[in-house]
Parts: C-alpha cells; structure tokens; sequence
C-alpha cells in the first residue's frame, strides 16, 4: 500500500488531523511558506507524475527558504499546431474546444485543470497558477481550419479547461480576437469563465446572440466571500460574477449559472441561494458538476482542506468518498459528473427541484450552425483541380 493510500484510510482513523496534514505534506511535497504564495491558493507544489526526479524545498538550518522569491505569475508564448481540441466524451455537449491558454491563474484549487501541467514538466500545484502559458497564433490557427474544405460546423466551447479572461487576457487579448474570427465566420460558441472581463466583449457576443450564435456560462461556486477568496483567490468575487450575469442577459446574451463544483459540506447548502441569485440576475439556464479530484487535483485539494477548513477535512472526504465509490476520484463515464449513491441521488434531487421551482432550463439552448460563413481560407493550400 502506497503513502497516499495509507492517507486515504488515516482520514477515517481516530488520528488527529494535524498528524493527517503533517503525512499529507510529507507524501505531496513541503509545504510553500504563506509569504511566498500570498494570494495563491496551493499551499504544495510537487514535481509533475512524468518527472524522473521529485524535488522538495527543506530548511537547512540557513534561513535558506526565507531568502527565496514570491511566486510571481510568469508567461511564455507556446507554439501550437492547432487550434482546435477534439474529445468524444459522452459526458460533455461538446466536441471541440479552443483554449488560448495553459494554466490559470485564478488559482481555483479543485480545478481539474491542475495535472495537465506536468506535461509541461511543471507542477500542478504553485506552477499551474504562477508559470502560464499564452497562445497567441491560436486566432489564426483557428482562421484556417475553419477555412478547410472537410471541415463541419459544430460549437466551439471554450473555457472548458482553462479560463479564457484569466488576469492575463487583459494584456494578450487572445480571447477577443478568437471571438473576431468567430465573429466573421457566423460559427456558434459556447463560453464558461468565472471572470466580469467577459463584458468586455459584449459587442461581439451581442452581436452573434442575435444570429442564435453565443452563449455563456458564468461559474458561481460559493456566495460566501472568504470562502471564494480562498477557494478561487484572483477569480472575480461572486457580486461581480453575478453582475456580468445581469450585464450580459440585459444585452440579449443567453447566460446560465454554473453552480460547479458542488463540494459537499463545504458550499452544497448553497445550491438554492446561488440558483436564486442566479435567476435574479437573469440567467436561463443552469448546471452543476460535483467536485473532481483526478491524480494530482487530491493531494493539492486535501492539503487546502485541512489548512483552511481543518474542523470539516474529515466530513467532506468521507461525503467525497461516498459519491465515489470509496476512492477521492472515479472517471469512470457516466459517473466522474456527477457522482453515485444517496448523497449524490440527493445533491441531484435538490438542484432538479430548485432549478424547476425558478424556471431555469437544465438543457443548454441549442445554437445555429446554419449560417457558417467559410473563411477565405488564408494559409490553406489549394486544390490543383
């Protein structure tokens, strides 16, 4: 039996909870000091799964770690081939995604997102918020493959991964100009993000709402401001979320609110309060998702528990565990959305009454894909006949 899955057993073990963290800490990686990570929310940064070599930070009696840099958010331009990222899962309403991206930096500390990282040979934890990752040929990219004879009209979702008015885009404004080519090409999209930057483009998204092409999804975890803060430290508060809501419906955008992730006793007794913010804001639609804990997303969850909420830690893994089979994650399809058992049956029964009681779709609007407008095909080689 592993460090890990020893862990897994001592969470149900009458043990203390600091003796809990201090195994945890010890399994994952040491545990960055507060000043160094101010306003970030992964206390850990372990090396990535694929590294030959783990790498920890250790006091050697020098005063060594106090000398050291705060986590600074750094950007280096990545090179794609593509633009656009093909799934079949059949959990999602969606095949393809655009993601002008890697890494984020709103720091949310479930995010599923996190391991992707260690491709990168970088850490999931303190990394995945702080070293990013701009993709700024991905609007041509994307002009040209749009632009191919062979190539059919689906929605584009993008946000699925990472956030696309992450702080960043401020500076890049890679998000804007993918929009612009949609724009031109009448091609639908669908938008998740849990940033007020979204309104900024109002005038594209406006525009392509009133052919049936746009949609957007706002995700609202938590009303609660201190949990937000710690939870999603550089997102948009939730006041400022459900604002961008009222903004964009106002403007004739068809908006949902995206109660994801569920996190059990932690913010599930805020379902029918964020449904009906939600609704008073204007949104249509909405959805949820129970949190996720892939590969390293456990570790990195569990020690943000056990520093920020020590007092609930054993609650919320043993609800976690029960949704999923015994373990902190099961991907299996069918089943990694929304979890099984009685306390899942009752998350899902809670949010069908909610949602029916406020009139909030549960089925995403469907987008016309009828007005596609093929792109002059700039950087596509030419048929000889």
């Amino acid at each position: 039996m592993n460090e890990l899955s020893e862990l897994r057993q001592a969470a149900f073990a009458p043990a203390h909870t600091a003796d809990i963290a201090d195994a945890l800490v010890a399994a994952s990686g040491h545990r960055i000091d507060v000043d160094r990570r101010r306003g970030r929310a992964a206390g850990l940064n372990p090396s990535g799964r694929f590294e030959e070599l783990r790498r920890e930070g250790f006091d050697d009696g020098w005063q060594s770690l106090e000398a050291l840099e705060p986590f600074r958010t750094e950007v280096q331009i990545e090179k794609p081939k593509t633009a656009l990222t093909r799934n079949d899962s059949p959990d999602i309403p969606f095949d393809r995604s655009v993601n002008p991206y890697r890494g984020c930096e709103h720091g949310c500390i479930y995010c599923f997102a996190r391991p992707t990282h260690s491709y990168m040979g970088l850490s999931p934890g303190l990394d995945f918020e702080s070293k990013l990752f701009s993709k700024p040929d991905v609007p041509k990219l994307l002009e040209r493959e749009l632009s191919r004879p062979d190539y059919k009209v689906r929605v584009i979702a993008i946000g699925t991964n990472t956030d696309p008015y992450q702080p960043i885009e401020r500076e890049w404004r890679i998000m804007r100009q993918i929009l612009e080519v949609l724009q031109k090409a009448n091609h639908p999209v669908a938008i998740v993000t849990k940033s007020s930057m979204i309104t900024r483009d109002i005038d594209i998204l406006s525009e392509m709402a009133s052919k049936g092409l746009a949609k957007v999804g706002i995700s609202v975890t938590t009303l609660d401001r201190k949990l937000a803060r710690s939870m999603e430290p550089r997102a948009s508060t939730p006041a400022k979320r459900l604002e961008a809501i009222k903004t964009l419906t106002d403007a004739g955008i068809p908006t949902a609110i995206m109660t994801s992730p569920i996190i059990p006793a932690l913010n599930d007794h805020e379902i029918e309060r964020l449904l009906e913010a939600g609704h008073a804001a204007g949104a249509t639609e909405a959805s949820y998702v129970l949190l996720r804990l892939p590969l390293e997303v456990s570790p990195l969850f569990r020690d943000w528990l056990l520093q920020n909420y020590p007092n609930r830690y054993r609650h919320v893994m043993s609800l976690v565990r029960s949704m999923r089979d015994g373990k902190d994650y099961d991907a299996e399809f069918g089943k990694r959305m929304k979890g099984t058992g009685p306390y899942a049956w009752q998350i899902a029964r809670r949010f069908e009454m909610a949602t029916k009681r406020l009139g909030l779709a549960r089925r995403g609007m469907p987008l016309r894909d009828d007005l596609f407008i093929r792109p002059n095909g700039a950087g596509i080689q030419l048929s000889l006949l």
